[in-house]
């Protein structure tokens, strides 16, 4: 039960790009989170400049413009192993399929409980 905010600096990719950064996120989250593949909620933020910020070299990481902010919220209980492979897995596929810095690639995990989603109809489907 992911959903998916991806941020971004505008200019930086292009329309053809997304499809393929999504479907990065996706495979990654069905590997390593054992998401289902119809279990799919994405969205897409292009920001301008004077609303996208970010150090360049926090922890000594190299960042550039083509930086991206993906926070996925999803339910909690995924293991530090299986977290990290996401990490490292997410990276490793943006940065072969879509030519973006592994450096470049801001993952930030939100967990919250199944109580705390609906899916339409004002239902709490998963309690």
């Amino acid at each position: 039960m992911p959903f998916v905010r991806v941020g971004y600096l505008e200019n930086q990719y292009t329309e053809k790009d997304l499809p393929i950064i999504s479907q990065c996120i996706m495979s990654a989250l069905r590997e390593h989170f054992s998401v289902p593949e119809n279990d799919f909620f994405q969205v897409f933020h292009a920001h301008r400049q004077s609303e996208f910020y970010y150090s360049p070299d926090y922890l000594n990481i190299a960042r550039t413009d083509r930086l991206l902010y993906i926070q996925i919220t999803c339910g909690s209980g995924r293991s530090r192993d299986q977290k990290r492979a996401l990490y490292k897995n997410l990276a490793m596929l943006l940065s072969i399929q879509c030519n973006i810095r592994e450096e470049d690639v801001f993952v930030v995990l939100v967990e919250t409980e199944v109580e705390d989603w609906t899916f339409g109809n004002g239902i709490a489907q998963m309690i």
